[in-house]
């Protein structure tokens, strides 16, 4: 398998300015700063740092509370009424003095500061409590595959995609035929929010050093590096069996499909849909089951790492499934790499 060399100008270039990053501030969000949190508003500020007022996403602008997280309490001119360190709960309440188990989750400090004020005052004469964060731990993200740390990190800080890769320690890479290179697929690597990939092209940033693909990451962002290693085809759809095959050099469609089961019941067998290359810039081919079953036609070879979509109901161009498709072999790359049931990660219906 053809691996490509990791330029190492490029990478250092990109990882340049990452060890000092500032804490997170609820009013940090300047006026003018977008509306919204798309990804279009994000890559327009080519930057190695979410640290610009301009990148605030909405989550940032109105920053809430969740299990994990520390806060320190006092009542305004009664210092001896102070607590330090004072965890939310997994169940999201927290407690102090007599106001027991407010509800913090999903509020920011003013608004859980009102809550306790109101719960407090019944004891206190103008109670006024003063809040202020420790620690931020519930705010995370997921890093996983072919980078040096895997697991699940902190997002504690504004942190883009480079930032978090350099707090891992970087992609995983090895010596081939004494060069240095990636071993990661950055073609069918991807990020998922919100249960939908975003359209970040990890070639164009890694390779390119294009950082209008340095995307600022958000709160359950799950980013996942696939291996260049792995001589795979991934067979997804309305089969029996969805998942993947081990890359033979006689490997067909037809071949795939029945490694993994067959065709499932109302699959659509006329037109199954093999993607192929970079997920953002995939070659696609339209295969015609039916006609290789009445030999009518010959099987399709495969090349490692295809994916091979088999629909449920007609389509017409290869447009209309393609998103279909990637969100398919998402799904069962998730399963099958991370070796878990991911839920409601992806919760995009299947075509």
């Amino acid at each position: 398998m053809k691996k490509r060399i990791l330029k190492p100008f490029a990478l250092a270039g990109l990882l340049l300015g990452l060890a000092v990053l500032p804490s997170f501030a609820e009013d940090a969000a300047a006026p003018n700063a977008p509306a919204d949190n798309s990804v279009r508003a994000i890559n327009t500020n080519m930057s190695l740092t979410a640290n610009s007022p301009s990148m605030r996403a909405q989550w940032q602008k109105k920053l809430t509370l969740g299990p994990g997280d520390l806060l320190n309490f006092v009542l305004f001119d009664q210092p001896e009424l102070s607590r330090r360190d004072v965890p939310i709960g997994p169940d999201g309440r927290v407690t102090f003095l007599q106001a027991e188990d407010v509800m913090a989750t999903g509020l920011t400090i003013d608004e859980l500061r009102s809550k306790f004020d109101d719960a407090l005052g019944k004891y206190y004469r103008n109670a006024r409590t003063i809040i202020t964060p420790s620690a931020y731990r519930s705010k995370k993200f997921f890093l996983l595959g072919s980078v040096v740390t895997k697991g699940v990190f902190p997002l504690d800080r504004p942190t883009t995609m480079i930032q978090a890769i350099a707090g891992a320690g970087g992609l995983e890479t090895g010596l081939f035929e004494q060069n240095t290179v990636e071993l990661a697929d950055l073609s069918h690597s991807f990020i998922i929010r919100q249960s939908k990939r975003l359209p970040v092209d990890f070639e164009k940033l890694f390779q390119q050093g294009d950082l209008t693909q340095n995307i600022a990451l958000e709160p359950d962002d799950y980013i996942y590096f696939a291996s260049a290693s792995a001589n795979e085809i991934f067979v997804v759809g309305a089969v029996n069996g969805p998942g993947l095959m081990n890359y033979t050099p006689n490997a067909t469609v037809m071949a795939a499909i029945t490694a993994r089961g067959g065709f499932a019941d109302k699959a659509y067998q006329s037109r199954v849909l093999v993607i192929r290359g970079s997920l953002n810039k995939p070659e696609t081919f339209v295969v015609n089951t039916k006609a290789i079953l009445g030999a009518e036609s010959p099987d399709f070879k495969l090349q490692p790492k295809d994916i091979v979509y088999v629909a449920r109901r007609p389509w017409a161009r290869a447009e209309e499934i393609l998103d279909a498709g990637a969100t398919a072999f998402i799904q069962a790359a998730l399963v099958t790499w991370t070796g878990q049931k991911v839920g409601p990660i992806i919760s995009t219906p299947i075509f």
